[in-house]
């Protein structure tokens, strides 16, 4: 786990992108400047055109309602999928605003973008809102980032056809590869519901469970200072459904990057769905405390952890693809409860509990040695899931600590094809953590596994007899067959998902390299 302080240290460091004017801003991993001026230049490099349809710049930007409104750049021109007007949005959206589609035209995040201002521990209602129209496309560079202050809204939903794409410059001008990563912050959902690190050093407990009423933790390091965290666990920061976040992840310092989507307090009354973070260069998504569902989640190639929980938080997750690079990413999964990197006592309230339901896990880092590993007390639950590792010495599950086997909540129909150590256990032996998988139904961690197209079931997979998941949440549903997919990739991962050499959609949207045009 990347703690708070690494993860979303912001610092000055954006002051650094606040002295590049409109006319000259650099872009992170491209070969040079790229030059932005009204009237429009053609961007140095100059990509090459790929023929076939392209969009044409549009005419103008939108007007919206928050002071300073929308900022005309100009236009990029010549880019592989056409020109683009670019339209800078404010440094803080301070009105309900709708940011609409339009053909020709990319929304510029710059430095670090607000929805709102922070409402408060105790605060109720939403103060503004920002909606995003399907088929939107964001990009950044550098240390700039989006964030959605505790106490606002986003409703940024996409459709099958038309997601929105959050991505870099060097995505934008046709640059980015399929091992391009780092290029911009990424986004940030704040909430009012219930986290375990306490930023003022009193922490809740067993044994004084009310020694911290007003609990919550600050992403520290921002310009700003910017707390999470209350005590809703069914608030609302909105909705974020068919959505890409791309290349994310820039590193302000040695090891202080952002990930694709990071959330801190988001409650369960937030909607995620259908989210794809490709290439994130740390955790692909982290869940900093709170009560976090998401449905239908890929994560492609990320340079860390594909999923991180920590802080308190209550995370279900349900139907999810990972497939990593095979150069680059630490675990698939890596679960934390309080552990004293912050001087937070392990016994800290709440307690993290994952619970993931109907996943396909694809372990291809060669600097990774578990699929799954779960420590400092946090309570995993794992059922109807395939795990492939990539070597006989890789392990399916690993265990830190007696008090994290003790938490298990359950492990049921899960498969991996782990050869030599398909378990491991850290305190407790390895026996120790077989003895739990076998308690569970249908487990078996040294399968012959038969998957297609990269993550689709094969027979093997389909003949596991599936877990009912729905007496472990209400949010999972009795899905009937283990694996995020049981015959055809379109059934959850269409074409909302872009397609890499990392994993195959085929998706309509084309390639993650590559801008849809619409």
């Amino acid at each position: 786990m990347k703690n708070i302080q690494r993860t979303l240290i912001l610092g000055a460091s954006i002051v650094a992108l606040a002295g590049c004017g409109a006319d000259e801003i650099v872009s992170p991993g491209s070969t040079g400047d790229i030059i932005i001026n009204n009237p429009t230049p053609t961007p140095t490099p100059t990509p090459t055109a790929t023929g076939g349809a392209t969009v044409t710049a549009a005419a103008g930007c939108p007007t919206i309602a928050s002071t300073g409104g929308l900022t005309d750049l100009g236009t990029i021109d010549g880019t592989p999928t056409g020109d683009y007007r670019v339209c800078e949005l404010p440094t803080t959206f301070n009105a309900d605003d709708n940011l609409p589609f339009v053909s020709g035209l990319l929304y510029q995040i710059t430095g670090r973008v607000n929805v709102g201002t922070d409402q408060g521990f105790s605060s109720t209602g939403t103060d503004v809102t920002v909606s995003i129209e399907p088929g939107v496309i964001l990009f950044a560079q550098g240390e700039s980032f989006f964030v959605v202050n505790r106490g606002n809204t986003i409703e940024s939903n996409g459709t099958e056809t038309m997601p929105i794409i959050w991505t870099s410059r060097d995505n934008v001008l046709g640059i980015a590869t399929d091992a391009s990563d780092a290029q911009w912050g990424g986004v940030v959902l704040l909430g009012r519901a219930p986290v375990s690190d306490c930023s003022d050093g009193t922490f809740n407990t067993a044994a004084a469970p009310n020694a911290n009423p007003t609990c919550q933790q600050q992403l520290e390091g921002t310009s700003v200072v910017t707390p999470f965290g209350g005590t809703d666990s069914a608030d609302s920061s909105g909705s974020f459904t068919f959505n890409q976040i791309r290349f994310s992840g820039f590193e302000l310092q040695q090891s202080n990057e952002l990930q694709s989507l990071t959330t801190g307090g988001v409650g369960s009354g937030t909607v995620i769905s259908n989210l794809m973070s490709f290439n994130s260069s740390d955790d692909g998504v982290e869940f900093f405390g709170g009560s976090v569902n998401v449905k239908n989640l890929a994560v492609i190639g990320a340079s860390d952890d594909s999923l991180d929980v920590d802080t308190g938080a209550q995370a279900n997750v349900e139907t999810v693809v990972v497939a990593q690079r095979t150069n680059t990413g630490d675990s698939i999964i890596e679960l934390d409860s309080p552990g004293g990197e912050q001087g937070t006592p392990g016994t800290a309230l709440p307690q993290t509990v994952l619970q993931i339901n109907n996943a396909t896990f694809l372990q291809r880092s060669s600097s990774s040695g578990q699929a799954v590993r779960a420590r400092g007390g946090a309570a995993i639950g794992l059922t109807n899931t395939v795990i492939d590792v990539d070597t006989a010495d890789d392990v399916c599950i690993r265990i830190d600590e007696q008090i994290t086997l003790d938490a298990i909540v359950g492990i049921d129909s899960v498969v991996c094809d782990g050869v030599t150590r398909p378990v491991r256990g850290s305190g407790p032996s390895d026996a120790d953590v077989q003895a739990v998988v076998d308690a569970g139904t249908n487990n078996n961690l040294m399968a012959m596994l038969t998957l297609t197209s990269s993550f689709v079931n094969g027979a093997n997979e389909n003949a596991v007899t599936a877990f009912d998941a729905t007496a472990r949440s209400t949010f999972f549903s009795n899905i009937g067959f283990i694996g995020a997919e049981d015959d055809a990739i379109a059934d959850n991962f269409g074409d909302w998902t872009c397609n890499s050499s990392i994993l195959d959609f085929g998706s309509a949207s084309g390639a993650c390299t590559s801008l849809p045009v619409n």
